[in-house]
């Protein structure tokens, strides 16, 4: 396998990134990669707010992982910043080759140069693999998330 390159998401790469948001049985139920019109308007905020950081991992030119890290200044905890990790996905041909761990590595490290005192994601509850990547990774299942859908 070649070199990755963590950078900033462009607009070119939001096929890649829709079809990987896609590529699971959750995702296959709410995306729409075949429209790709909401997904561009979302990258288009996404870009104007210095607070979202949506990454892709490229390794020999082609977009293999991606994820969002939002920066959220809060009151609570003493005034503490805390990140958000969102929407991580590893391209099928890639799954348990270490990306995931590097783009996680990649989130925590630019939480920590952006002061964050915390980082927390959520993660479906079907996806037990998942909680189990992320607790060798040290997250810790320490709360219960509630949604509400509009």
């Amino acid at each position: 396998m070649g070199d990755l390159d963590i950078r900033p998401a462009t607009a070119e790469d939001v096929p890649a990134v829709v079809a990987m948001l896609a590529d699971d049985p959750l995702g296959a139920q709410r995306e729409s990669p075949d429209d790709l019109g909401p997904y561009l308007a979302a990258f288009e905020r996404l870009t104007t707010d210095p607070n979202q950081h949506l990454v892709v991992a490229v390794r020999d030119s082609r977009v293999v992982g991606t994820l969002q890290l939002t920066i959220v200044p809060g009151l609570s905890r003493r005034g503490a910043t805390r990140s958000i990790i969102e929407g991580v996905r590893i391209h099928g041909d890639e799954r348990g080759s270490g990306l995931g761990t590097q783009l996680i590595e990649w989130a925590i490290d630019e939480s920590r140069r952006q002061d964050c005192s915390l980082v927390q994601l959520t993660s479906d509850k079907t996806r037990t693999d998942a909680h189990r990547f992320y607790e060798r990774l040290d997250f810790t299942a320490s709360h219960t998330g509630f949604k509400l859908q509009l």
